[in-house]
């Protein structure tokens, strides 16, 4: 279907306007797109009517009833605006209902029917309007969402900022804590390995010297330790007033030209012998009197009071250590005086030479257990005896003396060695029923070609023969000395040739823990074989000491020891 309108005046164009309109409508336009294509047509011929002339509106319409449609409205322009290169307008709106209407784009001519057909053309703009305003409503309520929504969003903003602040200072406290309690663990491994060092040793001397070693270069920079008793050493070097005061009150003195607020210190002014250089002076405290004064320098400009709280905790038990050292010198020194001044001088005897050592312990109080004795009975024998009892120190330089001088009062009445070692067995489980005691006792005579021995829970007698050979005498012992045990201890018997050498030895000799004791025993026997009897007998007391120093200069002594070299003279020895 198609339509054509002249305009010229305004009513051709109102005329027309109105049949586009109504065509627009009939066939299902909406009302949106149907008032904007009457606005759009309105403004143009608005436009043509200016320029003059005559202007033809086309409306085609394409499609069948059945299906939906196109209307295409063109408005071509008068020959002279095509003269001057005015182009067509032209406009394509989808029809939605294709339907016929012939009559449905006629306007009358009548003023009064145009009138009323321009008035009905108003109801399309009064739709518009009202879908204006409902999208005016949709806006603002949108417009008020999107507010609402900013301001949730600004909330959320603040949450989440509140939150990452909480999460950071969270994760700051929690570093804080963990690198405190790494500086806790790291301060209380070092106390206890430091403690460590220093109580195991026993020499006073040595945990002084191993303080500094321990503290510097980590705890402080600089360590002087001041020991009260050996002061009279040390008289031309001057101690700092703070140390001075330490020593007098017991309590640690912080000498700076600035305080230092450390746990359980008093402050002092600086030191007049170096004030640049601040001094912790913490006495050296024991439960009668301090022993001294420990003085430190920090390794930077202070300490950290947690560590100078480890500092003054490893100066107590530095000061425990240094007493408890001191203490075990002076009964080490009292037991090693006792004990030599207990050991027996050998007695000259015709056909016997005799050769002993004593060497005390060099590490631990082991000092006072070992023994060893020589004397002769009424019928012209030689007894031989050497021996360890249980336990060190005092007490057992003490109970080997009483055994010392219980073995030579039953040895008066000519018992032999067995008889004599089950004597000594219930005069000890008598008199110290918890101490105990091993021994080997050998008699000599010097006419009898006959060696008699016997022993209890002692290391075996190691015999060279004559002709060179060594035997160990490990016949069957008795059992230790003061055990709660009943028991009769048997003689043994080998028989001897001039040029014979019998070595009666302490466990100190031949145990090393690494090894045991059969190790050792075989290495005595090694170093006894390896001397001839001309040289036995030419120098049995180098003998004794070129037979000790392969076996003891291969690790410190833990144990004190005792040997004993009997060694039967004659001229025909080889």
């Amino acid at each position: 279907m198609m339509r054509t309108w002249q305009i010229t005046t305004v009513t051709d164009a109102a005329r027309a306007r109105i049949a586009l309109a109504r065509l627009a409508a009939a066939y299902g336009v909406p009302t949106l797109e149907r008032t904007r294509l009457a606005a759009g047509l309105s403004a143009h011929l608005r436009q043509c009517l200016t320029k003059g002339g005559t202007w033809q509106l086309t409306l085609n319409l394409a499609g069948s009833p059945a299906e939906e449609g196109l209307l295409h409205a063109v408005v071509t322009p008068s020959p002279e605006a095509c003269a001057a290169g005015e182009p067509p307008w032209e406009v394509t709106v989808p029809c939605p209902e294709a339907a016929e209407a012939t009559d449905a784009g006629s306007v009358a001519e009548d003023p009064a029917a145009l009138a009323e057909a321009l008035l009905g053309a108003d109801e399309d703009t009064a739709v518009v309007l009202d879908k204006l305003g409902e999208q005016e409503d949709l806006v603002a309520f949108h417009r008020e969402e999107l507010h609402q929504t900013n301001q949730g969003v600004l909330a959320l903003h603040a949450e989440l900022d509140a939150a990452g602040r909480a999460q950071r200072e969270a994760f700051a406290a929690e570093r804080s804590a963990r690198n405190e309690a790494e500086s806790a663990r790291r301060r209380l491994t070092f106390l206890a390995d430091a403690s460590a060092v220093l109580t195991a040793s026993l020499n006073h001397e040595e945990i002084v010297r191993r303080l500094p070693e321990l503290l510097v270069p980590e705890y402080a920079s600089s360590v002087d330790v001041w020991l009260f008793d050996e002061d009279d050493k040390r008289r031309s070097t001057p101690h700092p007033a703070a140390a001075v005061l330490a020593a007098r009150t017991g309590r640690p003195q912080y000498a700076a030209d600035h305080p230092g607020n450390l746990p359980g210190v008093d402050d002092q002014p600086p030191s007049a012998l170096d004030p640049g250089r601040p001094l912790l002076c913490v006495p050296l405290p024991t439960r009668r009197a301090p022993l001294g004064v420990l003085t430190l320098s920090p390794p930077g400009a202070r300490w950290d009071p947690d560590d100078a709280v480890m500092l003054i905790e490893l100066t107590r038990r530095a000061s425990i250590a240094i007493d408890n050292a001191r203490r075990f010198e002076h009964n080490r020194d009292i037991a090693e005086t006792l004990q030599r001044a207990l050991l027996t001088d050998l007695p000259a005897t015709p056909g016997l030479s005799l050769a002993a050592r004593y060497l005390p312990a060099t590490h631990g109080l082991n000092i006072g257990g070992d023994w060893y004795d020589a004397f002769p009975q009424r019928d012209g024998g030689l007894i031989t005896v050497i021996g360890d009892v249980t336990g060190h120190g005092l007490h057992a330089a003490v109970m080997m003396s009483q055994l010392r001088t219980a073995l030579r009062a039953y040895a008066v009445d000519g018992d032999s060695p067995g008889r004599l070692l089950t004597r000594l067995h219930r005069f000890l489980h008598h008199l110290q029923p918890d101490l105990y005691a091993t021994a080997v006792i050998a008699r000599f005579h010097p006419d009898e070609p006959t060696l008699t021995w016997a022993a209890a829970g002692h290391p075996p007698p190691v015999l060279r023969l004559a002709d060179g050979t060594v035997r160990t005498l490990d016949a069957k012992p008795g059992a230790m000395l003061g055990i709660p045990l009943t028991q009769e201890i048997a003689d043994h018997t080998v028989q001897l040739t001039p040029g014979s050498t019998l070595a009666l030895y302490t466990d100190g000799l031949v145990e090393r823990r690494a090894q045991g004791i059969d190790p050792g025993i075989e290495r005595l026997a090694a170093a006894l074989g390896r001397f001839g009897s001309a040289e036995l007998d030419a120098d049995l007391e180098g003998s004794a000491d070129r037979i000790l120093h392969p076996l003891l200069s291969d690790s410190e002594r833990d144990d004190d020891v005792c040997l004993l070299l009997c060694h039967v003279r004659g001229d025909t020895a080889t």
